[in-house]
């Protein structure tokens, strides 16, 4: 029987596809945590196939420790940019993702996180469970609307189209940059503007982040973005952590040159910039953006489905590299 090798530990329903389908004895896990690099390069000895989480950086180190068995790395996850998919194209593996399962509950959280960084609501909290609430004030924890805002949208795939999608029933109006641009009649459909980066930096009232992460748009947002923004602006990013330059946007906020930011991925995770636990004008979640019962279910089932059907000889349904097959 094949061995799969699963970085992480993941929801029962997709291991349990794992091992109907292979039998226990065929999968391995790797500790609860992120995995220590020698964990993971003695994990996948010998794999057939690598169910990666994308806390896992999978490169070339770790499919030489693979080889030359592996058949398939399936990454449960929509973004795979811990993945190295150059290098597994150049051996002739595929890579799978899991996407369209999570983009409405992302959207949820993102919209979420816009609303509580809008309105204060993790400071305010703080400040009644220390018990330093005196009572209602004219002044106290005044913050913007959201109804009837301008919000922009950098980058628009499904889990930006489903905010849109929310903004609608806020009476927002709705720019948009992206690399593509819509055609017309879905701008229609979505009440969306198309603009250019200027004009969403300088126009914008809350700007969320829901680009993938590449070489082209790490850092996208860093000092000179947030220079160009207002000053009471708010940036929400859901997408990749290092899609904002972290040190640039502390700074912005310290300074007042933006207004709040909303935060759900960082640059250097689990680790967050010593600047940004301290800034009050800061929500910061720890990547929880999946984090529901039924679409964490949906992830590790699409990802179980891949690797099933990879092993048995079958194309795999979400491979972002088919030119391998």
């Amino acid at each position: 029987m094949p061995k799969v090798y699963v970085t992480r530990t993941i929801p029962d329903v997709g291991h349990a596809m794992l091992v109907d389908a292979f039998g226990a004895d065929s999968i391995s896990v790797g500790p609860e945590g992120i995995s220590p690099r020698d964990v993971l390069l003695k994990g996948v000895k010998g794999a057939d196939a690598i169910y990666a989480i994308l806390t896992e950086a999978i490169n070339a180190e770790v499919l030489d420790a693979a080889e030359p068995q592996v058949k398939v790395v399936a990454n449960m996850a929509v973004g795979y940019n811990n993945v190295d998919v150059e290098e597994c194209t150049k051996r002739g593996i595929p890579v799978t993702n899991t996407p369209g399962v999570l983009t409405e509950t992302t959207a949820d959280l993102a919209w979420a996180l816009l609303m509580a960084t809008a309105r204060r609501l993790p400071e305010s909290e703080r400040v009644l469970r220390a018990g330093a609430w005196e009572g209602w004030g004219p002044l106290q924890f005044i913050a913007g609307d959201v109804h009837g805002k301008t919000l922009g949208i950098f980058g628009m795939g499904r889990i930006a189209k489903a905010v849109v999608r929310r903004a609608q029933g806020f009476n927002m109006r709705v720019i948009y940059n992206t690399r593509t641009q819509l055609d017309a009649a879905e701008e229609k459909e979505l009440g969306v503007s198309y603009v250019s980066k200027d004009e969403l930096l300088a126009e914008s009232d809350y700007l969320s982040v829901h680009c993938p992460l590449t070489p082209e748009t790490t850092h996208a947002f860093g000092a000179a973005e947030f220079a160009a923004m207002k000053n009471s602006a708010c940036l929400i990013n859901t997408a990749r952590g290092p899609i904002v330059d972290e040190a640039a946007l502390v700074k912005a906020l310290e300074d007042g040159v933006i207004g709040s930011a909303g935060l759900d991925v960082f640059e250097e995770e689990p680790k967050v910039h010593p600047g940004l636990m301290k800034l009050e004008n800061a929500v910061i979640l720890p990547h929880i953006g999946s984090a529901s019962i039924e679409t964490r279910g949906k992830m590790a089932t699409m990802a179980a489905e891949n690797v099933i059907a990879r092993l048995k000889g079958e194309t795999p349904p979400n491979c972002v590299n088919p030119e391998v097959l």
